[in-house]
This record gives C-alpha cells, sequence and structure tokens, in this order.
C-alpha cells in the first residue's frame, strides 16, 4: 500500500507539536523548538549558506533576478487557488491576469511586467486559508529543514506541497524536477543572504526569527491590516481610561 505523504507530513506536524512544554503560550515548546532551530542553522552554515554565495557570486545578476521572476511565477498557480478558496474572486481574476501577462510577455516568467503595469505580486498560501476559515494558529514550531512555522501553517504547507496542481507534476524527468527544485532551493537561500548579517547581529537569533515569522504571518493573514491588540487587560480597565 503506498503512503500518503500528506498523512505523513501532517503526522510529523502533530508529533512535533507533542513534545515538551514551556511557559510562553505562543512558543511553549520552545526548549525542543531551539534543538530543531540549531539543527536547522548547522545544516545551513555547513550547505545551504556556502552553495548560495556561490550561486550569487558566480551569477550575473539579471540571471539571477531571471531564475527569482521564474519561480516567484509558478508560485502563482497557488495563490490563486487560494484565492478562491478564500473567496477573494477579484483578487484571483487579478492574480490570474498577473501570471498569464507574466507567463507570456515575460517570456515564461523570467521577466514581470505585470508589475510594471500595476499588478504587484501577493502571497495566499493554505495557512492563510484556514485562517481566514477560522482555524486558530496553534502553537509555533520550529520544523526540522523547513524552519519557522505554526500547526496550522504547517498543515496548510502540506497541502500546498502535495494537494494543489503543481507545474512540476507536468515533467516526466525526475531529474529535471529535482534539478529544478535545487535551483529554487538555492535562489531562496540566496535572497535571504542580504539578512544574514541582521541574523547574526542579533542577541538571540532563535527570538528574532520566531517573532518575524509570527508578525509577517498575521501582516499577510490580514492583507497587510494586522488589527491593533488592545493594550487593556480587562474592559473594565479600558472604561476607566
Amino acid at each position: 500500500m503506498r503512503s500518503n505523504p500528506i498523512l505523513i507530513f501532517l503526522s510529523a506536524i502533530l508529533l512535533t507539536a507533542c513534545a515538551t512544554t514551556g511557559d510562553n503560550p505562543k512558543d511553549p515548546y520552545e526548549e525542543r523548538n531551539r534543538a530543531v532551530w540549531d539543527f536547522n542553522r548547522s545544516i545551513d552554515k555547513a550547505l545551504l549558506k556556502p552553495v548560495a554565495e556561490g550561486y550569487q557570486y558566480i551569477t550575473p545578476d539579471p540571471v539571477e533576478k531571471g531564475v527569482s521572476n521564474f519561480f516567484s511565477n509558478l508560485g502563482e498557480i497557488t495563490t490563486i487557488l487560494n484565492d478562491i478558496l478564500q473567496g477573494k474572486f477579484l483578487k484571483a481574476g487579478k492574480d490570474t491576469g498577473r501570471f498569464l501577462i507574466n507567463s507570456t510577455i515575460g517570456i515564461a516568467g523570467l521577466l514581470d511586467p505585470a508589475t510594471e503595469m500595476g499588478l504587484e505580486r501577493e502571497e495566499e498560501d493554505f495557512g492563510q486559508t484556514l485562517a481566514v476559515w477560522g482555524f486558530e494558529s496553534g502553537p509555533f514550531i520550529m520544523l526540522p529543514f523547513i524552519g519557522p512555522s505554526t500547526v496550522r501553517d504547517g498543515s496548510g504547507f502540506a497541502i500546498d506541497t502535495f494537494a494543489f496542481y503543481s507545474p512540476y507534476d507536468e515533467l516526466n524527468d525526475s531529474q529535471t524536477e529535482w534539478a529544478l527544485r535545487s535551483l529554487w532551493l538555492i535562489n531562496t537561500r540566496a535572497e535571504l543572504l542580504p539578512l544574514e548579517e541582521q541574523l547574526e547581529g542579533a542577541l538571540d537569533e532563535y527570538l528574532m526569527v520566531r517573532d518575524a515569522y509570527l508578525q509577517r504571518r498575521e501582516f499577510l493573514i490580514h492583507d497587510g491590516r494586522p488589527p491593533i491588540e488592545d493594550e487593556c487587560e480587562f474592559e473594565e480597565e479600558c472604561e476607566e481610561w
């Protein structure tokens, strides 16, 4: 019997979220998460970062930009599907237009004329869709090899990765598929290199990554307009003020 990759991934997320407990309600598994962060960071420093630096060094800027545009354009398919699932039909139309323009005039996405036309790129994923449907984020978790997430976002990542249509599914050559996925990974890591100095200068790298991730997810979920948290703990206190 063939195993289901979605169930395997979701099981890993749930097992990850059932480790040790801590005091922070947003990060009750901080001890375990820090251990995974240290593991991920060691792999990154030993392998991913040097490869990304070499890639950035030997790749001309226009070529590197074209590669980034190409993979960004492929990601529009997931965005469009999640637009529809969230009931954002006008946005789905806009993102579909962006995808078609860049896929044709933009030479398979290597160029980005849609942005010049005022169709800015926006991100939607199934983690955001679950949030729109009312699912709570659950605790923060650091996933091996993948990085920061929450139970909700990790589940959404599994659906985006294994359930939704991907252009990679059309490739009959597994060697070509893995070559493209490897290029995507290296290019993505290269795009994060400018943040390396800021990360290494942080008093606590783990806390910086965790807080930045959670803030960015709130920003994306609320389409750039996250709610302002009420500083009053009780309604009676607010009335006094």
